[in-house]
């Protein structure tokens, strides 16, 4: 259970007054700064500084309306207008205070209460004028995020209760210990009802919120322009706007880094690592993230529906020549099993769960099958990710004579094949909070027959019941993380997936960006309660 108080809300304000560590996980620090192999990188803030940090993103922004967005390079831009109930903490292991100050579920886990700030105001807006926030604000924004998300950001949430004038009551369907992580995605951000009702659909090119920046201007496809807020109830920003820049060519976006145009690089891949590396004035920052690469069998249908043959395909593939084939240039790291090693439930025991790769043992257990000798198997993937493919069918047709057909689909047509049960193999990624729930649950628990994550209609009851007591027990951190490591090992000795690796997180920076977080998550903050606060060195 996550309890606050007040104690824990001064330190969170005396500490980012009085110290400021410069982590490297979107920025980066001086050029005297140290960084460590976390991606951590240490220096002297100089206060306010001014100016303008010139980010690029490599997609365009379609909407910054909370329910309405659907991928992160607009949620870089969200979080730095509007904020959350909660926010997790720079090493995404805990949640510390934004717009509550503290929180505590009930005993039956079937609410959390959250008390909340008295001195937020919004940004002034058409609708509004910078009005103070309320509980009903909360309330409103809650309950359309519940009903109205297009990806169910806030799902199992079924009303929201004012219980006084700084305090709301979250009501759940069933217990779930995962609310909080959902409270920390800007899809729940906070937002004044004036400013959603009077724009209507127009809200999403005009959102208002709480945060330290204020939208100022939207030049499609180009850019997005933010200033200062001056009435932002947090630590002053050191910066006096943020402008994101859209550069969805890498090559472009490298270019821009080293040219002074952009100060901030994100989704560094392949080459542009490592002349991002060679370059004296910038840094390039890596660290693995919340992401897996996999391949799924079909538990149902097909050879992959006989464990022996789910076995000696795992220990048939050498993921380790996989993820060298793959990242030549870096960025990937071998990933020992389902959750990421980001992740708080992740354990080093993972590691020695993982089948050895032996393929004259692979084929001994093929041949005590009907498939000794061999068969003719379909692996369904996207354009992006055949150079894996490629590489594990050699090894398949290599070690068991097994003709892999790669077959190359576009999204919806991927993911129609596979939630319906169609695809023998298949080959995907998944990334999302910390909480082991999100990584577990989409992907193993039965109730996700049908869907993307589990189309291979993996079936357990032992680690569907270790799933559910993981979420509705209890909201013990420690406690949840033995239930899930109990259910990785019963996964991981199913054979229903092969994990290749964990994408790392990459951003290029310039040298005089300072106090810069390289989250594992990918979160770019720029001012937030969670200690961060960017500033650029003169």
């Amino acid at each position: 259970m996550k309890k606050n108080n007040w104690k824990l809300v001064l330190f969170v304000i005396v500490f980012g007054f009085i110290s400021m560590v410069l982590v490297a996980c979107s920025s980066g620090a001086d050029s005297d700064a140290e960084t460590d192999s976390s991606g951590e990188a240490s220096g002297e803030s100089n206060g306010s500084s001014g100016g303008v940090l010139n980010i690029g993103l490599s997609s365009n922004a379609a909407t910054l309306d909370p329910t309405l967005y659907t991928g992160k390079y607009e949620s870089q831009i969200m979080r730095s207008i509007a904020d959350t109930l909660i926010v997790y903490d720079k090493e995404l292991q805990n949640f510390v205070p934004s717009l509550a100050t503290e929180w505590e579920p009930a005993d039956d886990m079937m609410s959390y209460t959250f008390k909340l700030r008295d001195d937020v105001y919004f940004q002034a807006g058409e609708y509004q004028d910078g009005k103070k926030m309320t509980a009903e604000d909360v309330k409103f924004s809650l309950e359309r995020s519940a009903e109205n998300s297009a990806q169910n950001r806030l799902d199992g949430v079924e009303s929201v209760e004012v219980s006084g004038d700084h305090e709301v009551i979250i009501h759940l369907e069933e217990p779930n210990s995962a609310l909080l992580a959902m409270l920390t995605d800007p899809g729940n951000i906070i937002v004044p009802k004036e400013e959603v009702e009077g724009w209507g659909d127009q809200f999403g090119a005009h959102l208002v919120g709480t945060g330290p920046f204020k939208l100022e201007d939207w030049q499609t496809d180009q850019q997005v322009d933010l200033v200062k807020h001056e009435d932002y109830w947090g630590e002053e920003p050191n910066l006096d706007g943020v402008t994101f820049k859209f550069i969805s060519d890498q090559s472009m976006m490298t270019n821009a880094l080293r040219s002074g145009d952009i100060d901030i690089a994100t989704d560094i891949k392949g080459q542009n690592r490592e002349i991002i590396e060679q370059d004296e004035n910038l840094e390039l920052l890596s660290t693995p993230g919340l992401s897996i690469t996999y391949l799924d069998m079909n538990y149902q249908q097909g050879p992959t529906a006989d464990p022996k043959v789910r076995e000696a395909i795992t220990k048939a593939t050498n993921v380790e020549e996989i993820v060298e084939g793959v990242h030549q240039w870096g960025g990937g790291t071998v990933a020992n099993g389902p959750l990421p090693e980001s992740s708080w439930g992740y354990d080093e025991s993972f590691e020695s769960l993982k089948a050895e790769y032996d393929p004259e043992e692979a084929k001994s257990i093929l041949d005590e099958t009907k498939y000794a000798g061999g068969f003719e198997i379909d692996l369904y993937v996207l354009e992006t990710r055949v150079d894996y493919a490629t590489i594990f069918q050699n090894q398949m047709k290599e070690n068991l004579n097994i003709d892999v057909n790669i077959q190359v689909s576009e999204w919806g047509t991927l993911t129609d094949t596979i939630s319906g049960n169609k695809a023998p193999m298949n080959i995907g990624g998944w990334s999302w909070y910390p909480d082991p729930y999100f990584f577990l649950n989409p992907r193993f628990h039965s109730n996700q027959h049908g869907s993307n994550g589990n189309g291979k209609e993996y079936d357990s009851e032992k680690v569907d019941e270790l799933l559910d007591r993981a979420i509705s027990e209890t909201t013990d951190q420690e406690e949840r993380s033995e239930l899930y490591q109990e259910a990785v090992t019963e996964i991981m000795n199913d054979y229903a997936t092969i994990e290749f690796d964990n994408l790392d997180i990459a951003t290029g920076i310039n040298s005089k960006v300072q106090g810069f977080n390289l989250s594992a998550d990918g979160t770019i903050y720029i001012v937030s309660s969670n200690g961060v606060n960017i500033s650029l060195e003169e």
